[in-house]
């Protein structure tokens, strides 16, 4: 059984809300990065206080209105499908408030958490906000839509990304890290990927594996399913008439991201 693939749960918790996911420091060892997705019907009420950690709630599907203190964001959401390869509307909260989200659709939310002290504003983060990039070539090509970025002082130690990758390419990839606090060179960011599918019958490759393969587990991944990362290269590999995308969650002792390439396969950036 693999310790790093987690499959859906589908608990219900309240009145119209299911918890398809739950990733804590207790049931994962991970120590910087929390996630969460949970489904709503539409009336449904989701109410969280935090502690000493931060959360950016990602509007996955559906639309939400979300409330945190006297401030309410009404009608986020953009989109029916991930696929719709349109970015979507987040709300970053801060350590030590509580938050509600309520459904007027139905709707999937992902919550992405990290430890947090310094308490920062509550943002609304638009899906016109998202830095959107196309990175890669040959067939290493994917779409990206930056939410939580580390360039973006919001947040204290979240970082938070969609990822698009297109049918027979490949992502995350050549194979990188960022294990090791070895700033300006490379940065200790734990991770988390939630992975969906295009059709939902499809799966994905993802290895995880370590220089000294302390760590070296190759997976297949189905839709819905989230996958650790707690150290070591990652790299997603997608079949042949399937599309894939995953949400990542970043965080570590520094707010900065800077991978390391695995040497055995860096040559491939440089062919002409």
């Amino acid at each position: 059984m693999s310790k790093l693939l987690r499959k859906p749960m589908q608990e219900q918790i309240g009145e119209g809300v299911t918890l398809v996911h739950e990733v804590t420091q207790e049931n994962s060892g991970l120590k910087y990065v929390g996630f969460k997705v949970i489904d709503l019907i539409p009336g449904a009420n989701y109410e969280e206080a935090l502690g000493k950690e931060e959360c950016c709630i990602v509007a996955l599907t559906g639309k939400i209105n979300v409330t945190e203190g006297d401030r309410t964001f009404g009608d986020l959401g953009t989109r029916q499908s991930v696929f719709e390869r349109k970015p979507t509307d987040s709300v970053y909260v801060s350590n030590d408030c509580t938050f509600q989200v309520e459904a007027v659709s139905n709707a999937r939310v992902a919550l992405c958490y990290s430890p947090s002290e310094k308490q920062l504003p509550t943002k609304l983060i638009k899906a016109e906000d998202n830095g959107i990039e196309n990175r890669g070539k040959y067939s290493n090509k994917r779409l990206v839509h930056n939410i939580l970025p580390d360039s973006d002082p919001s947040a204290n130690s979240l970082l938070v990304v969609e990822v698009f990758t297109e049918t027979g390419n490949w992502s995350s990839y050549p194979p990188h890290k960022h294990d090791q606090e070895n700033l300006p060179h490379e940065s200790f960011l734990e991770e988390s990927y939630y992975h969906e599918m295009d059709p939902p019958q499809g799966f994905v490759f993802q290895r995880v594996y370590t220089d000294d393969r302390s760590i070296d587990e190759t997976m297949t991944v189905e839709n819905g399913d989230v996958v650790l990362v707690p150290a070591g290269y990652h790299p997603v590999g997608v079949p042949d008439g399937y599309s894939s995308y995953y949400l990542n969650v970043m965080a570590g002792p520094e707010k900065v991201w800077k991978f390391h390439n695995d040497p055995d396969h860096e040559w491939i950036l440089d062919r002409k």
